[in-house]
């Protein structure tokens, strides 16, 4: 059989167009397969970029309490109204403080503030099974009473 230039061509025209659809399938299946992956990892990106910022503001808010609490004549209520003047309105009423202060100079003064995660961050990872509910971001500052 002799081949004539037109059926040659129409031969590898038909290969040419198997090979980019199956390209094209090869493409499209790697990225259903990645996709989800690159999702997940950045949703905990912004999750905990979310939960590394509230933790700041935590730990500079239980700093400002127990820099309040040093002071003579100072009651816990004082204390909390500085922690919550430190944090503003982000968080709520979901904060919790806890004050231990000491009654003479050199006394150790201890203030520790308690945060929900849920209220720092929105709960992105549970369908992978990491979830932030029922978990708290803590801090606690001690100092000497003046």
């Amino acid at each position: 059989m002799i081949l004539t230039m037109k059926t040659y061509r129409l031969k590898t025209n038909r290969t040419a167009s198997a090979r980019s659809k199956r390209n094209g399938m090869v493409l499209s299946t790697e990225l259903v397969i990645t996709l989800p992956i690159l999702m997940f990892m950045l949703m905990g990106l912004f999750e905990f970029s979310f939960l590394f910022f509230s933790r700041g503001d935590v730990v500079e808010a239980s700093r400002a309490g127990a820099r309040i609490a040093t002071l003579s004549g100072v009651y816990p209520e004082d204390v909390e109204d500085e922690v919550k003047r430190s944090l503003g309105s982000r968080f709520g009423s979901q904060i919790q403080v806890e004050t231990t202060l000491g009654e003479y100079s050199g006394d150790e003064v201890v203030v520790t503030v308690r945060v929900p995660m849920s209220a720092a961050s929105p709960d992105l990872l549970w369908p992978i099974g990491y979830s932030i509910q029922n978990k708290q971001l803590v801090a606690e500052t001690r100092m000497l009473k003046e």
